[in-house]
């Protein structure tokens, strides 16, 4: 039986992860799970991610996690808000502000995955897929 959203899977094992200060974590490969690993690099939240194989063979993406010190970690949560039985679009000029702009929303747009800030920017809109702080 397949996932059903593999989106959420992705966002519970990094957080879940983070909790554990775990130093990296593989999650499902897919196209959309790839845009959101390069936009949590491109916002600073991971260290980066790369293509592996997971221990049956199949296709896995490895986040490599950020931590500042030992104490404190660069993920505080992560939230899914678009979900397969309710999905949340929003145009350009309503979309939100995650914790008065100390967080990221990430945004499926027409332009591809980017997040809050840059849809204000390209005044475009979409799917809000998670909130990250």
């Amino acid at each position: 039986m397949g996932m059903t959203d593999p989106v959420a899977d992705m966002l519970t094992r990094i957080r879940n992860a983070n909790k554990a200060r775990f130093a990296n974590v593989n999650v499902f490969a897919s196209g959309m799970n790839t845009n959101i690993a390069k936009v949590l690099k491109k916002s600073g939240y991971i260290y980066g991610y790369e293509n592996v194989k997971d221990e049956k063979g199949r296709p896995a993406l490895k986040v490599v996690l950020k931590y500042p010190d030992a104490k404190s970690r660069v993920i505080t949560d992560i939230k899914r808000v678009s979900k397969p039985g309710r999905r949340v679009y929003v145009s350009s000029d309503r979309i939100p502000k995650t914790l008065n702009g100390h967080g990221i929303s990430i945004l499926s747009t027409p332009r591809g995955v980017i997040t809050d800030e840059e849809a204000r920017q390209l005044n475009v809109g979409g799917e809000v897929l998670c909130q990250v702080w």
